[in-house]
């Protein structure tokens, strides 16, 4: 979001080469603040009001630009100016960043850094995408276990201007394996005995991640423990690297709005709404839409097959809307729910049993309710209507709705036992199905009461 509550301001000292404004107006607000207030300038007015800041803080304040930004700023600037900043950047952001670029800016940018940052990105560009390994930063404060408490300050203090967060301190051996984890307050504790090896005060039984665990199942162990970072290690147990609170936010924001578009049968944008081509949404939206047009499709063919009995019996289309909408919209519920608990970890596949018992109950409960309006409805509508006319609808409603709740359910957790994302079993989706069995559970309702 732009905002343009500064920009006159800005451009005015930029005018004026107001030196000492400028200084100030980016060492004075937090970096997301004054990112904020710069959006609205133009790129080349950007670069100007960062020539007034230390690298260090450039690279805070490029951090919290959009990425279309970011990859604006870099390469269409001076190039050993732009690496300087960008080697500023925490590992994970600079991978993020190096993805975005062309490979001509790419490798020139990376040829103008120091070799450890280098290999650093060389190393985490490795790691695919949505992995444990492509969201850690390897910017970690690492202490050897055979330090004292004592000595195990002197090197925070030496490490921490380097280091994204010192919160955790991870305790490894020689041979960089993971030994054991001891926070900034358990040494400030400790300092009353600085001689005490950090060995005895460290906490053994370590939660970490695989560097390729899901993304996803990272970011759910993170917040069920309510960790502020966790350890990732290879194989063998090495560290390479920690994602931090902040990291886990994004994910599980991508995710969610991942399943957000699955659930309104939309493939996920790789960039911002706006951002994305009118090609490439309707190419990501006609996917989906395609699908479903053939599920209505079957709908219709399955109308096809009763159509001598609809016109036998004229009032049974009155009330097709009200039968293949409640059941589907009883389906997209239960399928919401069982995406919503498999994404938080609060059901898993081995719990199907008790989901088809919960959701029959419910299609049960849910049918019933329906059904006594339904038979309100039939006594309205029909015209002449017997006890047997009257029954077709309510009887269908309840039929159609338990149909809906338990394949919302159950499709959900098919995808999750194969391996899929629950969440392509989007709502649409479902309604497509439950429209199918709900013109069938209709008529061959309307065929045991009427004879039709």
């Amino acid at each position: 979001m732009i905002n343009t509550l500064f920009l006159p301001e800005l451009r005015e000292m930029l005018a004026e080469n107001n030196a000492q404004g400028l200084a100030e107006f980016c060492n004075a607000l937090h970096p997301s603040r004054t990112a904020e207030f710069m959006a609205g300038l133009e790129s080349n007015e950007v670069w100007e009001v960062f020539q007034h800041t230390d690298p260090s803080n450039q690279a805070d304040i490029l951090s919290y630009f959009s990425r279309p930004k970011q990859v604006e700023l870099v390469t269409q600037h001076d190039r050993q100016e732009a690496a300087a900043i960008v080697q500023m950047l925490p590992p994970d952001e600079r991978v993020d960043l190096f993805q975005e670029l062309e490979d001509d800016a790419r490798e020139e940018l990376i040829a103008l850094m120091p070799a450890e940052i280098r290999l650093d990105v060389l190393r985490l560009q490795q790691y695919p995408e949505d992995t444990a390994g492509s969201v850690m930063t390897t910017d970690v404060t690492k202490l050897p276990e055979h330090l004292t408490i004592g000595e195990a300050m002197n090197e925070i203090a030496r490490q921490a201007g380097q280091r994204e967060t010192i919160y955790y301190l991870y305790i490894v051996d020689a041979e960089d394996h993971l030994r054991g984890l001891v926070s900034a307050r358990q040494l400030l504790v400790g300092m009353g005995k600085p001689e005490t090896p950090i060995s005895e005060i460290m906490q053994t039984d370590l939660v970490a991640v695989h560097v390729m665990d899901d993304q996803e199942e990272v970011a759910n162990k993170v917040a069920r423990m309510d960790l502020l970072a966790i350890p990732v290690v290879d194989l063998e147990r090495r560290m390479v690297g920690i994602i931090t609170h902040d990291d886990i936010i994004d994910v599980v924001r991508e995710e969610a709005t991942e399943d957000a578009h699955r659930s309104a049968a939309v493939e996920p944008l790789d960039q911002s709404y706006l951002l994305t081509s009118v090609l490439t949404l309707s190419w990501k939206r006609g996917i989906w839409l395609t699908i479903l047009f053939f599920c209505a499709l079957l709908t219709a063919f399955a109308l096809k097959q009763y159509e001598q009995r609809l016109e036998k019996i004229s009032w049974l289309m009155l009330f097709i809307p009200l039968i293949i909408s409640s059941g589907g919209n009883s389906g997209s519920q239960s399928a919401t729910l069982i995406i919503t608990a498999l994404s938080r970890g609060h059901i898993s596949v081995g719990d199907w049993a008790k989901v088809v018992v919960r959701e029959l109950w419910m299609g049960l409960l849910l049918g019933l309710g329906l059904a006594l309006m339904g038979v309100a409805a039939s006594w309205l509508l029909i015209t002449g209507a017997d006890w047997k006319m009257i029954m077709v609808v309510p009887v269908t409603l309840i039929l159609v709705t338990v149909s809906g709740t338990l394949t919302g359910s159950i499709l959900p957790l098919m995808f999750e036992k194969l391996g899929l994302d629950p969440a392509m079993m989007s709502n649409p989706f479902v309604a497509g199905i439950v429209d199918i069995l709900g013109i069938v559970i209709y008529m061959t309702v309307a065929w045991w009461f009427v004879g039709v």
